[in-house]
């Protein structure tokens, strides 16, 4: 005997045709990448002098044959300039060249001379707002560098130079070098590129990233080497998929305002809720995590999560919303998430229980 089939009921596939437009959609939007974004940088450098004042690249190559040769793989080597005939990209950076060069020939063995011609174009020798300058006359257009004239890295002396090489044949010819020596690597095998290509992909860095900004930053080095960390000695994120290393309006140089840099990734975490935590929206994530590393589980700043709940709950007197329960009574013995499971934000519970 066949058993009959128990019909789907009509409501049901009316509620599935009128919310599908609107939920199929949504569980795919935060699993999209990002649209690649067009360079926002200008390449027109601006001429300085005469177009007579200029050598042009063959005659920069004579001399300097190897960093030619490296800057023709990088987008540098396509800056023009109005008005010069030659192909001057060299110059582009460094300035007219042709007095350097018409010194140089006449030095000869001359070591005073010598030292005069290289004085008649500029090297990247000079104070670390002056080199910058250099930089930002072209990269100043970029939606990333427009407050590094004001950063916290220039007005300590961190120039454009030193993070970033235009042409290193020592960098671009070394063999492979491990992306970090933490002991967390170790237990990694991300893919590692070629130092050449590398360095051309990685926005001509010197170094790798953690190791270039943990050359300075050594503290924060420290902190990752915490039980619980995000994955940046791993090789699994990078420094700047949070900060801005050329600084911003944010704080701490993050690049997206307050908790928008860590919704990026925890986008579960993102909202809109009916009943958001305040001190989300007031200090942001870092007011419970530290993004860096910590001895406790969820990178908590707190050993016990009750005892971080009530740095701000805690004050039977404050005007603000203190704890319900009794400190002596069970409920304040446990943790709080035990019961405020929500807590990053709850569509149903003002007080954050489901």
């Amino acid at each position: 005997m066949k058993t009959a089939r128990r019909a789907f009921p009509r409501s049901g596939v009316l509620f599935l045709l009128a919310y599908a437009p609107i939920v199929i959609p949504s569980a795919f939007a935060q699993r999209r990448p990002a649209a690649k974004e067009p360079s926002s940088v200008s390449w027109k450098a601006p001429r300085e002098g005469q177009p007579s004042d200029y050598a042009g690249v063959e005659t920069c190559a004579a001399c300097h044959h190897v960093r030619v040769l490296q800057v023709a793989k990088t987008p540098h080597a396509h800056v023009g300039m109005t008005g010069v005939a030659v192909d001057a990209s060299c110059e582009a950076c460094h300035g007219p060249g042709r007095a350097h060069v018409e010194a140089e020939r006449e030095a000869e063995q001359d070591r005073s001379k010598k030292e005069a011609a290289r004085r008649l174009i500029f090297n990247f020798q000079a104070s670390p707002r002056d080199n910058a300058a250099r930089c930002l006359r072209c990269h100043v257009t970029g939606q990333r560098q427009e407050f590094f004239s004001e950063s916290q890295h220039l007005g300590v002396g961190v120039a454009c130079n030193s993070c970033h090489s235009p042409h290193p044949p020592e960098i671009a010819q070394a063999p492979n070098q491990e992306r970090s020596q933490l002991a967390q690597a170790k237990f990694f095998s991300v893919p590692q590129l070629p130092a050449e290509e590398r360095w051309r992909s990685e926005s001509l860095l010197k170094q790798t990233q953690p190791d270039l900004c943990f050359s300075c930053h050594a503290t924060i080095r420290a902190r990752f080497s915490l039980p619980f960390h995000h994955r940046v000695p791993e090789g699994l994120m990078k420094c700047t998929d949070c900060h801005n290393p050329h600084s911003s309006m944010n704080h701490a140089s993050l690049a997206k305002p307050n908790w928008e840099t860590c919704v990026g990734c925890h986008v579960e975490k993102r909202g809109p809720f009916v009943f958001e935590h305040p001190v989300v929206r007031v200090e942001g994530c870092v007011r419970c995590h530290n993004p860096h590393g910590s001895v406790t589980r969820f990178m908590l700043v707190r050993r016990e999560v009750r005892f971080m709940c009530m740095q701000c709950h805690g004050d039977p007197n404050s005007v603000a919303t203190s704890v319900p329960h009794s400190r002596l009574g069970f409920q304040a013995r446990g943790e709080c998430t035990r019961c405020h499971v929500a807590i990053h934000g709850s569509n149903f519970d003002e007080v954050f229980l489901h």
